[in-house]
């Protein structure tokens, strides 16, 4: 077998509804309800998923509010992505700084969100 693409991912929040606040207002990323009670954000072809903390039937059982990381590229120069972040109230935890991307080197800042879920945010060098 041989994975073509990732699909979504998941975050487990303690409030979902601050939660699709935060990214909306933040990352201009779209909150929709899947189906009654199941949220997720969608920006680009990309998509997550949101899981209720207190939620059952939690099949990935494991996760806890703020166990999550990930990184959003963006085409906005990462000092006009500062100056952005830091007028939304946004704390810049670390960078920026330059890493490795899954397709070359990036230059990177983090943030967390309101589950200190940590949030890295990228331009592609």
């Amino acid at each position: 077998m041989k994975v073509r693409a990732l699909d979504h991912i998941v975050l487990c929040v303690n409030d979902v509804a601050v939660t699709c606040r935060f990214y909306e207002r933040v990352l201009s990323m779209e909150a929709r309800e899947e189906r009654p009670g199941k949220w997720s954000l969608h920006f680009g072809t990309n998509k997550i998923s949101l899981q209720d903390a207190g939620a059952s039937p939690n099949i990935a059982r494991e996760t806890i509010p703020g166990s999550g990381n990930f990184c959003l590229l963006t085409d906005t120069p990462l000092d006009s992505a500062i100056l952005y972040f830091k007028r939304q109230g946004i704390e810049i935890v670390e960078g920026p700084g330059e890493r490795d991307g899954a397709m070359g080197k990036i230059l990177s800042v983090y943030f967390k969100d309101p589950d200190g879920n940590l949030v890295e945010v990228s331009n592609q060098l």
